[in-house]
């Protein structure tokens, strides 16, 4: 029984006025020889370690507030709190700090507490004036005690002085007594002085004195006081509102009377300080806190009595998930969840933990698959919200979830699937709903928040689910937008549209742009899945259709798609791109934006920089030898320009290493030819050079004659023409296999300058090279020339 009184949780309000929870254990009051005083000591009930060790100054002034609750501070930003279990074991810790400072422990708070400039402040105050002496509770005397409370809140001792005296003389029943008097006889003038007293108690941010105000027979006519501000013409009519307009529903009967008062409560407290009072900036910082620091209080009381509450709980969960359950007591049903999640929020992580622990085990999960997939909008949004909660605290759960569901069931009413159709099928014109789910599937596809300590496996596990059974219908939308029949047939029947591809339609733009953000953000950290499934789907060619459409923040989502596989530098990637012509799209999107200087131009300059300046030799190459005559027009960037330039340094490069290969062999002949020009006389050297030439002509035309055959029988299978010229190997041109997937014509430019392999290692003769020359001519001549649009 002693361990249930004593124990406690501890609390530290942070800079932005909120209560930190430190942990929960069994208070004791002491002797510490270090501190040389009795103390307050806490030790944690999970491992006994120390949680709080605080001397009980005799100057520092303690405040009990709603009975279980214990506040001071240690320092000058420093408040604790110590949150008891039980009543009886506060009183029994608030006698003793009461004892330590000689006080009486039937008041709520143990002394004023001033500050040096306070002291000289009031210093010429008499010692006999312990509390401000309030005028007499009667209608004359309202305006006198309006402008004493008014006259105080600049001064923190007169404050403590006349909160003191408003609680010794039970003033604050006796003023609303006068508020019910007014109020009959319709005394305007002594209402609006009603209202100044009423706001000023609020003011002076007492704990004790909102136990009072806030009590079931005083707060409508708190509320009641502040609806008669002076600056309205007309009262508010804030008391209607409460008893008439706003219904306290109760979903499941709540049979705990406590709790039903402290709900009842809460709200209208939370109503006065939302709606009725002014905003806090208005005032001095911080006036309202201990207002604050109640309704806190209030909240995490009630999701604790809640959550203990086991039947309540697992009746709303059965009566949420029965099919025989009305739409409109399930849609209550939801919307008292949600807001019960958003009153877990107060509580702290170790708490907040048990919280969506005990959800789990109840089955949210599985009732959030259900409600989800309803076509009650009210339900679905709400049913998003508690979605929303439960990512955003354990994405872990949900996966682990995700992952237990059966197999065998159909695709479709997987939680993940039904979170996917949800985003996809938002009615709202700016698709809210659908940013906010993408935002979750995010998180839940993340592989940062997978932690590997806990399960080495839920990486690789989830991704292999994620990409088998819901990547299809998170890709569906794309594939209908892009579709291959769709553009043949629409191109055949010559439509008339801007854009027969791509949707003009500004929501299904906005989806398809979502869907791409996350496709972007799968290429970013999902390197060995979504590359299979890119490959598999030739999924880039249907993304880059998207590069027609007329709405420029779409043709962006689907460039940065693309910039972002490009940035990871992967030669797969590359040879994908260069096998399918992929930059065509890009390059004709560049060229239709004409002279326009906006983001789309710029974004595509800096794809083209970007390979630049890695130097990716395999698109370089691809580039130039496509490209390069409709883009060499394009000169206020030297983009292309250096790209032109790091092609002709490569191909530099490789001639060089073929010119080596062809000197080595070459080399003996050259020897010989210098050994008999330095032996020989004039009149000699013709004879020896014509009987040397003679030799080595018969030597070499063998050799020339077996390379010939060879390199004829070669060409015979790569060639049809017969042709042996080969490219060096980083420069190829490669012709797309499926052209059909854009709407324009491939022209190929003229080929580069060509290196004939199979003349290496031979002697060059001057005839051979002029038959090169004419067959290079005859092939020009041939092959269709390439225009600089790439447009038919």
């Amino acid at each position: 029984m002693s361990d249930t009184r004593r124990r406690v949780k501890v609390y530290t309000l942070n800079e932005d006025r909120q209560w930190d929870d430190r942990g929960t254990g069994h208070v004791s009051s002491t002797f510490v020889e270090r501190l040389k005083g009795i103390s307050l000591l806490v030790r944690a009930e999970s491992d006994g370690s120390l949680l709080l060790e605080s001397k009980i100054s005799p100057n520092t002034a303690y405040q009990k507030q709603q009975d279980t609750l214990i506040v001071w501070s240690e320092a000058d930003n420093y408040d604790l709190a110590l949150s008891f279990q039980e009543k009886a074991g506060c009183d029994e810790i608030w006698e003793k700090i009461c004892q330590v400072q000689g006080k009486d422990p039937a008041l709520d708070i143990t002394q004023d507490p001033i500050d040096e400039s306070e002291e000289e402040r009031f210093e010429e105050i008499p010692e006999t004036s312990h509390l401000v002496e309030l005028p007499p509770c009667e209608l004359s005397r309202l305006e006198e005690i309006a402008d004493l409370v008014t006259s105080v809140l600049s001064s923190p001792i007169r404050r403590e002085k006349l909160a003191l005296a408003l609680m010794s003389e039970g003033y604050i029943k006796k003023l609303l007594g006068l508020f019910r008097v007014c109020e009959d006889l319709d005394n305007r003038e002594g209402l609006h002085h009603l209202y100044e007293i009423v706001r000023g108690v609020l003011f002076l941010n007492k704990a004790a004195l909102f136990e009072v105000m806030f009590s079931d027979d005083c707060i409508m006519d708190v509320v009641g006081c502040l609806e008669y501000d002076p600056a309205l013409v007309q009262p508010k009519r804030h008391r209607e509102f409460l008893t008439k307009t706003a219904k306290f529903k109760e979903v499941i009967p709540i049979t705990d009377s406590e709790l039903r008062q402290k709900i009842h409560q809460t709200y209208r407290v939370q109503y006065i300080q939302d709606i009725i009072l002014p905003t806090p900036s208005v005032f001095e910082e911080n006036f309202l806190s201990t207002l604050t620091s109640f309704i806190f209080f209030n909240k995490v009381e009630i999701v604790s009595m809640l959550q203990e509450d086991e039947k309540f709980l697992t009746e709303v969960f059965a009566q949420l998930t029965d099919e025989a359950t009305e739409d409109s007591k399930r849609r209550e049903l939801v919307n008292f969840v949600k807001e019960f999640c958003a009153f877990s929020q107060t509580l702290q992580p170790q708490n907040r933990d048990a919280f969506f622990k005990t959800l789990a085990n109840l089955g949210i999960l599985p009732a959030l698959e259900i409600v989800m997939g309803m076509d009650d909008l009210q339900v679905r949004a709400a049913a998003t919200d508690i979605f929303s909660y439960l990512v955003e605290f354990s994405p872990s759960m949900v996966r682990e979830f995700v992952m237990q569901e059966p197999q065998q069931t159909d695709d479709d009413v997987l939680l993940i699937n039904v979170v996917i159709k949800q985003m996809i099928c938002d009615s709202d014109p700016e698709l809210g709903g659908a940013v906010q789910l993408m935002g979750l599937l995010r998180t839940l596809i993340d592989p940062e928040n997978m932690l590997a300590s806990t399960n080495k496996t839920e990486k690789t596990e989830f991704l292999s689910f994620f990409y088998k059974y819901c990547m299809h219908v998170l890709t569906a939308p794309l594939l209908a937008n892009t579709a291959h029949d769709k553009i043949s047939k629409d191109l055949q029947e010559g439509s008339t549209k801007i854009n027969p591809v791509c949707p003009d339609n500004f929501q299904t733009a906005q989806l398809l742009a979502l869907i791409l953000e996350l496709l972007t953000f799968c290429v970013e950290h999902h390197t060995y899945h979504i590359k299979t499934y890119i490959m598999n789907k030739d999924l880039l060619r249907r993304v880059l259709v998207l590069m027609n459409s007329k709405h420029t923040f779409l043709a962006l989502c689907a460039l940065r798609f693309m910039r972002r596989i490009i940035g990871l530098k992967d030669e797969y990637y590359n040879r994908y791109i260069i096998k399918g012509n992929l930059f065509e799209p890009v390059i004709n999107a560049l060229l239709d934006n004409g002279t326009r200087y906006n983001l789309l131009n710029s974004a595509t300059i800096e794809l083209f920089e970007f390979i630049k300046v890695e130097d990716v030799k395999s698109l370089i190459a691809h580039i130039v030898d496509n490209f390069y005559k409709a883009l060499e027009s394009i000169e206020y960037v030297q983009t292309f320009k250096g790209l032109k330039g790091r092609y002709e340094q490569e191909k530099d490069r490789q001639s060089q290493r073929l010119n080596r290969y062809r000197r080595d062999a070459r080399s003996m002949d050259e020897d010989e030819e210098l050994l008999f020009n330095d032996d020989d006389d004039d009149e000699e050297s013709e004879a020896v050079e014509k009987s040397r030439m003679e030799e080595d002509f018969a030597d070499s035309y063998g050799k020339y004659m077996e390379a010939k055959k060879g390199a004829a029988n070669g060409a015979n299978g790569a060639n049809n023409n017969g042709k042996a010229a080969v490219s060096p190997p980083a420069s190829q041109a490669v012709t797309p296999n499926n052209s059909s997937a854009s709407s324009v014509k491939t022209v190929v430019l003229p080929a580069t300058p060509v290196v004939k392999t199979a003349m290496v290692g031979l002697v060059d003769y001057p005839d051979d090279e002029d038959e090169e020359e004419e067959e290079e001519e005859e092939e020009e001549e041939q092959s269709p020339r390439k225009r600089p649009r790439l447009s038919s």
